[in-house]
């Protein structure tokens, strides 16, 4: 017995020295993450100090007011040098980082690049122009580490086929941003790099998953973004950081042809579930800079590096069009009731659009509650959430995470019990999402929840084609959340995930500010029926007099030029109210 005891003893004694050996190489990998990543801060920053030692008469505020477009045509004439730009862009993302911590690292290749487009014998749409990229959108030489310590030890061999373009449009990849541990938080912050935080109020969250540029490009260090988008995470930074965002149809722009890592793809990280595609899309300060990224974007070099992208370049003349519009729109999907400021916006400027001369029609989605649960959350978490479980072995979990985490790690019967006892007593919609987690299907179910997802897109479109309607104006989730709130409130993504499951065209844009009287207003807000999820938003929303109060602008799929149109006729009239 005594003998048992101590063989007991020592294997509990070996287990124990082993994990906290493992947390110990853990943070090590971890410390010198950010160590690498401080270095290259700094090496930027010398950089830019040598610039400003031999050009010390920058005009460094007239630069950075110049819209995408104005800087454009500066450097297409050569009244702006790129280099200039470029170390104007730099020294004002140094600026940002220390306030926000939205960088992940500086791409030093920058330099290269900026020699390579003055070798070209024409200048690209771009030509000259810095630009941001999300953390995973594979850069050569880069990480690409979503936020996780496994990630950390493979750099991305050659550049992404929409890298590949940027570069050959002539624009300049100057930063990485930062993102959440595993992309799966519309939060943005991580083990390794920390919690990024919102340009205009520090309290605040940026969003997520491209936090990282809703925070730069926000505070004015980047002039033009890239981003990634599978239930929001394009159009929620832009809404909370006062930005024009476009999630297009995710066949539209692809940034995958055979080059990715193939530990990132074995992780599950840079894919994601066939049914759900994820999006790559511009993010900027305006709509015309969104217009002009497209344009560059869906240009020969892209069709010819991925011809799994359709060789549909940008329409300029629907993009210009001044055609009067049918437009569809509704304040709520009727899941999860957003703040009175969000649904102001919505009613607002369906008025602007009335007098402006479109034709507004009321329109209701249908079906958002078996949306969610049947169709979004059974995608995600088909297997009761064990692929996803993956990507964070031997890893340390972001707090914004633990309780998703948690949740997914029960044993399977317990999750089952869970959602039968759940299910008869709660009519909380929120509360139902605990049964599809728990789920793990045969093969022939998912065919069958694939098929689903058709039938609804399908309807869907039926009804939209019914009403005859062009673009449909509705809400996005906002004003920005406490820090810490979007793990505690994952189903308020309702009003942007709809559109992932569609695979529509969608962007956000700025309408206005949260007043006092709106704050007055959340006070009385009750959502659905004053339970803890409503309590939970009034909690993450309050305290934003002052910030972006954003609409949600939708067209059918393959119709990105008209869904611009749209957002910058809304941008427009937002404009001159």
């Amino acid at each position: 017995t005594s003998a048992a005891l101590t063989l007991l003893g020592g294997s509990v004694a070996a287990v124990v020295v082993w994990k906290w050996l493992g947390k110990k190489m853990i943070q090590k990998k971890m410390e010198e993450a950010r160590k690498t990543r401080d270095e290259s801060l700094k090496k930027m920053a010398k950089a830019v100090q040598q610039f400003r030692e031999q050009v010390p008469s920058v005009q460094t505020d007239a630069i950075l007011s110049l819209p995408l477009l104005g800087l454009a045509e500066r450097l297409q004439e050569g009244s702006l040098s790129p280099k200039t730009v470029l170390y104007t862009y730099l020294e004002k993302a140094l600026e940002v980082n220390q306030q926000t911590n939205c960088l992940r690292h500086f791409i030093p290749e920058c330099e290269e690049q900026l020699q390579e487009i003055q070798r070209q014998k024409e200048k690209g749409l771009l030509y000259g122009i810095p630009i941001s990229i999300k953390d995973h959108i594979g850069h050569k030489g880069h990480l690409s580490s979503c936020g996780l310590v496994q990630c950390l030890d493979t750099l991305v061999k050659e550049d992404s086929v929409l890298v590949k373009v940027l570069k050959r449009q002539g624009a300049i990849p100057f930063a990485m941003t930062n993102v959440p541990q595993s992309l799966f938080s519309y939060d943005c912050s991580n083990p390794i790099f920390g919690q990024t935080l919102n340009p205009f109020n520090h309290q605040k969250s940026p969003g997520g998953s491209s936090g990282g540029e809703g925070a730069l490009i926000a505070g004015g260090g980047s002039i033009l973004g890239i981003g990634s988008d599978v239930a929001g995470s394009i159009r929620l930074p832009s809404s909370f950081c006062g930005l024009c965002g476009l999630k297009p149809t995710a066949e539209r722009l692809r940034w995958v042809l055979g080059i990715w890592d193939i530990h990132l793809l074995h992780v599950g990280i840079c894919s994601c579930p066939i049914p759900v595609p994820c999006a790559l899309g511009p993010m900027a300060r305006d709509v015309d800079s969104l217009a002009l990224c497209m344009r560059a974007l869906l240009c020969e070099e892209m069709f010819r590096l991925d011809p799994t992208v359709p060789p549909i370049p940008f329409n300029g003349e629907v993009y210009c069009s001044s055609t009067p519009l049918r437009v569809g729109y509704y304040d709520t999907d009727g899941y999860f009731p957003l703040p009175p400021c969000m649904r102001r916006a919505v009613k607002e400027t369906r008025s602007a659009l009335q007098a402006a001369g479109h034709q507004l029609v009321p329109f209701s989605p249908p079906r958002i509650p078996y949306v969610m649960t049947e169709l979004f959350l059974k995608t995600f978490f088909a297997d009761g959430g064990r692929a996803w479980l993956d990507v964070f072995t031997g890893d340390i979990v972001d707090p914004s995470l633990k309780s998703q985490v948690n949740s997914c790690k029960m044993p399977r019967l317990v999750k089952k019990v869970l959602a039968l006892l759940l299910k008869p007593l709660v009519t909380i919609p929120p509360l139902k999402d605990v049964a599809m987690i728990s789920t793990c299907r045969s093969v022939k179910e998912m065919w069958n929840h694939h098929h689903q997802i058709q039938v609804y897109r399908s309807d869907f479109i039926s009804q939209w084609k019914e009403l005859h309607l062009d673009v449909v104006l509705c809400p996005v989730l906002g004003p920005a959340f406490t820090t810490g709130y979007p793990g505690k409130l994952l189903t308020a993504v309702s009003s942007t995930m709809l559109y992932n499951i569609l695979n529509f065209p969608a962007g956000v844009v700025p309408v206005s500010t949260v007043t006092e009287g709106d704050e007055e207003e959340l006070k009385l807000y009750q959502g659905c029926c004053d339970d803890p999820w409503d309590r939970k938003l009034k909690q993450a929303v309050s305290g934003a007099v002052g910030m972006p109060v954003a609409v949600q602008c939708v067209a059918l799929p393959w119709q990105e030029e008209l869904c611009l149109r749209f957002m910058k006729e809304v941008e427009t009239l937002s404009r001159e109210k």
